[in-house]
């Protein structure tokens, strides 16, 4: 069974561990979390990265949800980590990649997500 992963923070980062993630059939990530990006420009941005260059893949969005390959990825919008519903889309680990949580204390509310 995989690891469902979420990602907080749709940037450079963020979009880079999406396309890694693909690689490992034994991670999965579920649920992306940006409150500064709409769903629209998030699909745009991961298809045409100016860095690695076209994603080869399927990229789609429907009723708000990000299709990668046809696998459904929930999207957020929230700003505080305790707020993002990990808990929801079963989401074991959370990769922060915003810059905003970068001490244990400010990272910690993704715990209660």
């Amino acid at each position: 069974m995989a690891t469902k992963v979420g990602i907080n923070g749709f940037g450079r980062i963020g979009r880079v561990i999406l396309r890694i993630a693909h690689n490992y059939p034994d991670i999965e990530v579920v649920a992306i979390n940006d409150p500064f990006i709409d769903l629209d420009h998030m699909a745009y941005l991961f298809k045409y990265d100016s860095t690695y260059g076209r994603f080869k893949g399927d990229v789609a969005v429907k009723n708000g949800i990000l299709l990668i390959y046809g696998k459904e990825i929930n999207v957020f919008t929230k700003k505080n980590p305790e707020e993002i519903p990990w808990n929801q889309v079963g989401v074991k680990v959370v990769v922060e990649s915003s810059g905003a949580f970068t001490s244990t204390e400010k990272s910690s509310g993704h715990i209660k997500g």
